[in-house]
């Protein structure tokens, strides 16, 4: 098989490492002649390449756009602050290497809502359409850094936990999220529910290469997520939470058309547009990385989600790529999915998991309703079996994993699945506790 994989020089480090060591995987098992012993030059690989990710995981990261290393060193005014302020964010951040995150925080808050408020103040039409590119550019990485924050409660030190959980109130609905909401969709019921029946963005009921079925799983997401998420928590018998989401939905939209009420055109661009360009946004990223889902076992992490390697996702989005990795232990620091990708690689090849590079999820998605598979089989780095398919079988692969389930399979594939793991779990606690 021919495999043409361009490294974008824009990578993470780690990125790099992971990337280059799946490659030298391909090499050794479609070239065995370039070494005597395979299976242990890759087990040396392994741990070569997990070393040097050793050596990037306490290495601080204050920008986006550039490592530690592309940071001005020595003297000069650049210099001279940046070693003032890592030092003091450090001692804000709850993570000494999450400069990053006050960073962002700052930069929001001193553009964001200086630009939001002078648009109260006097408004232009050319400062609202600059204001929602703006927006626009921001979204992104503010979601994924919110996202940071939501799993882990929070991402400053205790003491600064006023500011910890005031910041997220000022941005979100200038960011176009609704109050708490991307909290208790995603992890109080998508991570609860993992893309299975139950899950609200749940991509399996959908014909996922069809555009009429992508436009309603958008629609039904921006029509009735509204009402249809406090029903949800009502049926698993999650009163609270019903009304804590609820609330805080009636209260963004209350806040959202009194604004309108009081001035229209400096909302519609403050507060609409951004709330339904990112609800689109939200839509299109999570049929991204829940499109592909393996026809046999859709209720495996490693099977119902995707890996990407790219710069988007990973270098602007705080290693948003590494989705399974995310799926498989939520509270993972962003920093460690590489580290933890390689040290489970047998078990991604094992489960049969989906890796790219060089696209990100907005393109996956785009891609997917192209039916464009021979693009995405020039994309996948293969694993396991799949080194030894060629480029039309990956491609007939990929496209097997895009068909609709019926709710028989559902039935069969997920809810006996998991009668069957719970009667073992229970025999398992038997058995334990004869011991």
């Amino acid at each position: 098989m021919d495999i043409d994989i361009s490294m974008d020089p824009q990578l993470l480090q780690s990125d790099k490492i992971v990337l280059q060591n799946l490659l030298r995987d391909i090499e050794t098992t479609t070239k065995p002649e370039t070494s005597s012993q395979p299976g242990t030059f890759r087990d040396h690989d392994d741990l070569s390449s997990m070393r040097a990710l050793d050596e990037l995981h306490d290495e601080v990261t204050v920008f986006t756009n550039w490592d530690q290393k592309d940071l001005p060193a020595g003297k000069g005014s650049i210099a001279d602050v940046l070693n003032a302020y890592i030092p003091w964010a450090q001692g804000i951040v709850r993570n000494p290497v999450d400069v990053v995150f006050l960073t962002h925080i700052i930069l929001y808050l001193c553009t964001s809502v200086p630009s939001a408020a002078f648009l109260y103040y006097h408004f232009t039409w050319l400062q609202a359409v600059l204001h929602v590119l703006m927006q626009l550019s921001y979204c992104g990485s503010f979601t994924l850094m919110l996202h940071n924050h939501i799993h882990n409660n929070g991402l400053l030190k205790k003491q600064y936990a006023w500011f910890d959980n005031t910041w997220p109130y000022i941005l979100e609905p200038l960011m176009g999220h609704t109050w708490d909401s991307y909290y208790y969709h995603h992890v109080k019921h998508h991570h609860v529910e993992g893309n299975g029946p139950e899950d609200l963005s749940s991509t399996i009921r959908y014909q996922r290469d069809e555009l009429t079925h992508f436009l309603m799983y958008v629609g039904r997401f921006i029509a009735l997520v509204w009402i249809e998420l406090p029903l949800y928590f009502l049926r698993k018998h999650k009163t609270a939470l019903a009304l804590k989401s609820g609330a805080n939905e009636m209260g963004s939209y209350l806040f959202i058309y009194l604004m309108a009420h009081w001035q229209f055109y400096p909302t519609l661009f403050v507060l609409i547009i951004p709330l339904i360009l990112m609800r689109i946004g939200l839509m299109v990223g999570n049929y991204g990385q829940h499109a592909l889902v393996d026809e046999s076992d859709p209720a495996s992490d490693f099977r119902s989600s995707i890996t990407l390697i790219d710069v988007p996702s990973n270098r602007h989005c705080f290693n948003d790529g590494w989705h399974t990795s995310h799926h498989l232990n939520p509270l993972r620091h962003w920093k460690d999915h590489p580290r933890a990708f390689l040290k489970a690689k047998q078990d991604y090849t094992n489960g049969r998991a989906l890796v790219f590079q060089n696209i990100d999820y907005l393109m996956m998605t785009y891609r997917i309703l192209a039916k464009d598979y021979r693009y995405l089989a020039n994309c996948l780095v293969p694993i396991g079996d799949q080194i030894g398919m060629s480029k039309q079988e990956l491609a007939d692969m990929l496209r097997s994993k895009t068909r609709r389930f019926t709710e028989e399979e559902i039935q069969e594939k997920f809810y006996k699945g998991q009668k069957m793991q719970r009667q073992a779990k229970e025999k398992d606690q038997l058995y334990i506790s004869k011991l």
